[in-house]
């Protein structure tokens, strides 16, 4: 099992892919050469101890951390100082451990602030009624409703997510990831403050979701992460120490030592 994963051999490129990616914080080093590849239409886990390096690499992912060296590349295209920003123009939509919701709109708000790139006119061209606008608001609703619907939670569109428990706003913030239509969806930690069954749930969403894009799942639930992924890269001391299938990681001594121990038997 190599180390340091390949780009998709196929005749995509790779929905993403890291390369030699290290990240140092004063004098810490947070990555060190850190590579992986996320093929089209796989979802593929990032794990490791705390203190591994699993969320600074999301972070790169994601534009909020900007590596010391290596390359970030988005179906072939490398990208220069990428920005949170740009997500969206890259067909890229992310969740964060901290849901990052606005508790002063509605639900089906929050969730129409992700469809939003799909409309010219945006938010601002409803609030100026620009020609088109009124159409336009109408099409993200309805995409914003039908997002909602696929995750069980239409009947919460017309309130506060502050007024809701917390695995119904972790849902909302899919949602709202979800309404952007990505092709790379990246995941962080999403099943934390989920009971069994709701892990169940979300298990299932996210296998689903491998046939509509790519995910890159960073998670430290080992059960969920040996059920959904396709591919596995293991983080200790921010290096790459494996990568592979469920069944090959979850054999592998070096990550067993560092990690999973006997928490992943089955």
């Amino acid at each position: 099992m190599s180390s340091t994963p390949s780009a998709d051999t196929g005749t995509r490129a790779a929905a993403l892919e890291l390369s030699d990616v290290t990240v140092r914080f004063g004098g810490i080093t947070a990555l060190s050469e850190v590579g992986l590849s996320v093929r089209p239409g796989s979802v593929h886990g990032v794990i490791g101890p705390n203190g591994a390096g699993k969320t600074t690499l999301f972070n790169v992912a994601c534009g909020f951390v900007t590596p010391d060296t290596g390359r970030i590349v988005r179906e072939g295209r490398t990208l220069d100082k990428l920005a949170p920003h740009q997500l969206a123009g890259l067909s890229m939509a992310r969740t964060l451990q901290g849901l990052g919701l606005f508790d002063r709109i509605t639900v089906l708000d929050n969730v129409i602030v992700g469809a939003d790139r799909h409309a010219s006119s945006g938010f601002l061209g409803s609030l100026l009624a620009l020609p088109g606008a009124s159409r336009e608001e109408k099409a993200l609703r309805e995409r914003a409703m039908a997002v909602l619907a696929d995750l069980g939670i239409e009947q919460y569109a017309g309130r506060y997510p502050a007024s809701l428990p917390y695995p119904v706003r972790k849902r909302i913030a899919l949602a709202r990831a979800l309404a952007a239509e990505p092709t790379l969806l990246l995941l962080d930690e999403p099943a934390s403050g989920l009971s069994a069954a709701e892990m169940d749930e979300l298990g299932d969403l996210v296998s689903s979701l491998g046939s509509r894009m790519s995910v890159m799942l960073v998670e430290h639930h080992m059960d969920l992460v040996m059920r959904v992924c396709d591919e596995i890269t293991v983080l200790d001391f921010g290096k790459v120490i494996a990568h592979g299938t469920p069944d090959e990681v979850r054999n592998d001594p070096a990550v067993l030592a560092a990690y999973l121990g006997d928490e992943v038997t089955h």
